[in-house]
Formats: C-alpha cells, sequence, structure tokens
C-alpha cells in the first residue's frame, strides 16, 4: 500500500499559522511605496535674498525667495534689474526744444583753461584722454533734470503724446569731444538723444532747424545773436552757493519788462523818470504790452499746464511759473497782468517789489532758473543761491551793457 504524501502549505499560510510570542516587539511599520500617478514632494523654497535696502526687513518687497511670495512678484523683480529701455524722442514740431551748451550743462572750466592757454590741440587731446572721467554738473543740469521730470509724468498721463520737452545739446565743440559728453549724459542717466556739434563754428544758425524754443549758454555773444534771430535765449550763471531745489516741480521765475514784455516802458523810465512812466503806465492799463523775447517760453509752459489742468491736477502740476518784477502793485501792476490776460496767459504768482531786491524772494521761491534783462538782478539771485540767466535785449543794454571778456571761437 502506498504512502500518502502531505503537501506542505505556501509559505504565505505558514507566516499566517506561527504563534505570535509575546516577549518580542511587534514588526516594524512599512510605507507603501509611492504611486507613480502622483508628484513628488514639492521642493524647500530657497532662503530670502535681501534686496537693497531691505535688509535685515524679512518678506519685503524684492525679496524673491521670501516663503509664499508668487511668481510674478519673483519675475517682476528680476525685470527690474535689466537696463531700462529708453523712451521715443518726439517729433521736433511737436515738441518744446531747450538748446542747451555743454558749458551751460556741465562745469567745464579746466578745459577751457587748456584751450585757452594751450591751444585746441592739447584741448581735444585732454578730452580724450579723459573722456570715461564725466563732467561736474553745470548751471543749467538741475533745470534740465526738472524738464526730465515734467516728461516723466506727462508720458504716463498721455503715453502717445509728443507734446514734451526735447533737450538738445548744442556746442561748438570737435566731434572728438562728444565721446566725453556722451558718457557724461550717461553717467547721469540724462535723456538728450539730439546733439549738435559744430567743430569750432558758431551753432546759432542751426536753433531754427532744431526748433528752438529756448536756448541757454554761458557764452554771451551767442546769446545776443540768437536774440538777434528772434529765438528766446539768455546768458547762464552759476549761483555763488549751493541751493536745494525741487526734484518733483519745475519752477521758473520770470522778469516783466523786456522780458515776458517789450521794453516800451522801460524806455519811459530812461527816457523820463519814474513819474512820467507811472502816469503812462495809468493812462495805457487796458492796452497790451508788446511781447517781449521769452513770452513764447511762457506759453509753451502754460501749455502743458493745461494737459495736466485738465486731468483734474492744478494742484499738483509739476510745473510752477512766477512772475517777478520791480514794477509796483498800485500804480504799474494791473497793466502787466492785464497784458497776460490778453494773451491767454497766467503765471502761477505775481510778485511786484516796487523796486525792492529780488535775491532774498528768490532765494524763498528756490526756481530752477529765473530770467531777466538786467545783470543787477541777475548778480542779487546768484548771490543768494538762485540759478540766473541773463536776457540781453531792450534799452537796459544800450544804456549799460555789462563788462565781458573776450570769447574763444571755443568757449561753449
Amino acid at each position: 500500500m502506498g504512502c500518502l504524501i502531505k503537501r506542505a502549505p505556501p509559505a504565505r499560510q505558514r507566516l499566517r499559522e506561527l504563534p505570535v510570542r509575546a516577549d518580542l516587539p511587534p514588526p516594524p511599520c512599512t510605507e507603501p511605496p509611492p504611486r507613480t500617478d502622483q508628484q513628488p514632494p514639492p521642493r524647500p523654497e530657497p532662503p530670502a535674498m535681501e534686496t537693497p535696502g531691505t535688509a535685515g526687513t524679512p518678506g519685503t518687497a524684492g525679496a524673491p525667495g521670501a516663503a509664499g511670495r508668487p511668481w510674478e512678484e519673483a519675475k517682476a523683480f528680476y525685470d527690474n534689474l535689466a537696463p531700462k529701455k529708453k523712451p521715443k524722442s518726439p517729433k521736433p514740431e511737436n515738441a518744446i526744444t531747450i538748446a542747451v551748451s555743454s558749458r551751460a550743462l556741465f562745469r567745464m572750466e579746466e578745459e577751457q583753461k587748456i584751450y585757452s592757454e594751450q591751444g585746441v590741440e592739447a584741448y581735444v587731446k585732454y578730452q580724450l584722454d579723459h573722456e570715461n572721467e564725466p563732467f561736474l554738473p553745470g548751471a543749467a543740469f538741475p533745470f534740465v533734470k526738472a524738464l526730465e521730470a515734467v516728461n516723466t509724468k506727462l508720458r504716463e498721463l498721455y503715453p502717445d503724446s509728443e507734446e514734451l520737452f526735447d533737450i538738445v545739446l548744442m556746442t561748438n565743440n570737435h566731434a572728438q569731444v562728444g565721446v566725453r559728453l556722451i558718457n557724461s549724459i550717461n553717467h547721469y542717466d540724462l535723456f538728450i538723444e539730439r546733439f549738435c556739434m559744430t567743430g569750432g563754428n558758431s551753432p546759432i544758425c542751426y536753433l531754427k532747424a532744431y526748433h528752438t524754443n529756448l536756448y541757454l549758454s554761458s557764452d554771451a555773444e551767442k546769446v545776443s545773436g540768437a536774440i538777434e534771430e528772434g529765438i528766446a535765449a539768455a546768458t547762464i550763471f552759476s549761483p555763488s552757493k549751493d541751493l536745494e531745489v525741487s526734484e518733483n516741480q519745475l519752477r521758473v521765475a520770470f522778469d516783466g519788462d523786456a522780458v515776458l514784455f517789450s521794453d516800451e516802458s522801460e524806455q519811459i523810465v530812461k527816457a523820463h523818470g519814474l513819474d512820467m512812466f507811472f502816469e503812462h503806465e495809468k493812462a495805457h492799463e487796458n492796452k497790451p504790452l508788446a511781447q517781449g523775447p521769452l513770452k513764447g517760453f511762457l506759453e509753451a509752459l502754460g501749455k502743458l499746464q493745461k494737459k495736466f489742468y485738465s486731468k483734474g491736477l492744478r494742484m499738483e502740476c509739476p510745473i510752477r511759473t512766477y512772475l517777478v518784477t520791480a514794477r509796483s502793485a498800485a500804480s504799474s501792476g494791473a497793466r502787466a497782468l492785464k497784458t497776460l490776460r490778453s494773451w491767454g496767459l497766467e503765471t502761477d504768482e505775481a510778485l511786484f517789489l516796487a523796486g525792492a531786491p529780488k535775491g532774498p524772494l528768490l532765494k524763498k521761491i528756490r526756481p530752477h532758473i529765473f530770467f531777466d534783462d538786467q545783470m543787477f538782478h541777475v548778480e542779487g539771485a546768484k548771490e543768494m543761491g538762485t540759478v540766473a540767466a541773463h536776457v540781453p535785449y531792450g534799452i537796459a543794454q544800450k544804456h549799460k551793457r555789462p563788462a565781458q571778456e573776450k570769447q574763444t571761437p571755443n568757449s561753449k
């Protein structure tokens, strides 16, 4: 009789049937293997990075690695580190063009001394040797920066408009010097794309071709030439001391007679004295004065002001104008104000000083530039820290023309 062989149960069943020993610890728990259709757990974010000006301030804007910060903010942070694209220059016929000489925009006394004492070749060589050294800011520099601040706000309100300030660097420097001028402009982040470098010739003949609304230079002879061509112009002077001016609002102060208005009234004073002048102004109170050389520039400023007014921003307008005149309010002020009204123009403030010095008042106003036809008032403004510009127009220049140094061909 054959033997019956009993088959062993499967291993899994044998394990289940093993007795459990109370003296042994339970087997460790094991996690099941991860499913292939699930995403892996997120990697921890890198620690927050500090940006300039935010050291020690966790979670500040601009820290792209901060916990929970959206990707868009991090991307915007890095985008801001990229070079900014400069805005497009307006067409000259649509813009308010301010032509500025290189010696008005930058301080070039040392270079001018080399030119005068050693000649043009030494001058050009010096400029080439120092072309990576930016010039120091000159008298017109704060004015130009204020113009650009106004442009920034205009572009925000009117992105497609070309009614903007357009600055042209107008100089009779040689083209070889242009690299240092460009480097200086880029160093200070100025938006000046139009240059006119005439290589020793006078740039006055180019002013009309550039549609110039105002020309500023440190060369009185060239300024007189521009005035004779019917272009608003002034010789700009550095103040005797520095005075802080607004970075958010362009402030321009004008004298009245022989600046905004003609010199008609000043001719009466010179010929017949003050008493006759007062009688003349009273009799002609309702007759507008003829326009002076800078009337057009005030008109251009007023046109831009109205663009802000139309947006309800009269009180926040980044342009402010001042009439600062030696006239007396009661005896001769009405004609000045009525003349402006007849032109459809106004100034934000009108200050009648009745012959008192203008310097102390200008110190309170802190304009970026003050225009006057008399050097007496220009000197007074300079002494108090105001950038002043002389307008060589009218009878005052014939009676007492300020002594001027002989200008060199490269004095631009």
